[in-house]
């Protein structure tokens, strides 16, 4: 008995945390003067879905990196590029098109711009046998540094109203679109990788990057493969950021990266590769979303919501080890 019950425990670990999580908040949440729950107001829990969205997407890309025992330290700056091309392409470009081709121009470009930049980080990574932390340290810093030159180190404000910026800001930022845009690619992603071949090489680069070589699978072509990807989901990101905050900010998603790491190893995936799940990110970035929203509704000090998130991660990374070691 006391055997199924750890087994059902080490099977559910995550769903249980995210319950547990969930149960804390609303116990701890505040109440407004009629006794209800703020946490529990469906306006509180959209906004925390929306607030959480361009982390998440990032975070189902980053999980096939780290899956291959990759990391990808450049997807903030990616963010930022979008935002700003996005931005410019909507407020300083006046190709006279319809609205609908100059907004639809603009997102395109911006994804592309920043898949192109994932291209080339998996080129480098897979041609020339550059570490992957060196490779997406050098273009987080250049990367950042195009955007900043790119706006010329400004925030590009969208503004309100019927011009094409405004309907951009309109058409983009509502919760429903940003959620459904998350629901849409994670399923997507999840069932690439546990139902396609590509989701298997993936896997099978990651638990042994030699041995996946010897048996003639495609390692090259996964590793550009899965930093492209990396490349289009930041970007995708970018796009809803700056229709969320109407405004292309080149200093966007600092730190961004970090979160999307967060989200995925308190998911389970494993840094060293090999094991993973889209279903585990989805998992963490709801406790992620969850923990940053209750401690701001209880006020705590963010530098203390900092430390609190880096103490998570470690939990989890050391877990992760236990049962590694087990």
């Amino acid at each position: 008995m006391k055997d199924r019950f750890l087994a059902v425990l080490k099977t559910y670990k995550g769903p249980l945390v995210l319950v547990g999580i969930f149960l804390v908040a609303v116990l701890i949440s505040p109440r407004t003067t009629r006794g209800e729950i703020i946490f529990l107001g469906l306006g509180n829990l959209t906004d925390m879905l929306r607030a959480i969205t361009p982390i998440a997407i990032m975070s189902l890309s980053m999980t096939f990196v780290i899956l291959t025992a990759g990391i990808d330290l450049s997807v903030g700056s990616m963010l930022a590029l979008s935002g700003v091309v996005t931005g410019t392409l909507l407020v300083e470009w006046d190709p006279g098109l319809l609205p609908s081709v100059q907004i639809g121009t603009a997102i395109i470009s911006a994804i592309v711009a920043c898949g192109l930049v994932g291209m080339l980080n998996g080129v480098l990574i897979a041609t020339l046998g550059i570490q992957p932390f060196i490779v997406t340290l050098a273009a987080m810093i250049g990367v950042r540094g195009l955007a900043l030159w790119f706006s010329n180190n400004e925030r590009i404000g969208l503004g309100v109203g019927s011009d094409v910026a405004g309907s951009f800001g309109d058409m983009f930022s509502g919760k429903w679109l940003m959620i459904g845009t998350f629901l849409v690619l994670a399923t997507v992603f999840a069932v690439v990788l546990r139902r396609t071949v590509f989701g298997r090489y993936v896997r099978a680069v990651g638990d042994n990057a030699l041995a996946s070589r010897y048996a003639g699978l495609p390692l090259r072509r996964v590793q550009i493969a899965v930093y492209t990807m990396s490349g289009l989901l930041a970007g995708i990101a970018g796009v809803l950021l700056c229709a969320r905050t109407t405004t292309g900010d080149p200093n966007a998603g600092i730190t961004s990266e970090l979160d999307a790491i967060a989200v995925v190893v308190i998911g389970g995936t494993s840094l060293a590769g090999g094991k993973g799940s889209i279903i585990g990110t989805i998992n963490g970035a709801l406790i992620i979303g969850i923990l940053t929203n209750i401690l701001g509704l209880r006020n705590v000090d963010f530098n203390m919501q900092l430390m609190l998130k880096a103490l998570i991660i470690i939990v989890a990374v050391a877990l992760q080890r236990k049962k590694v070691s087990n």
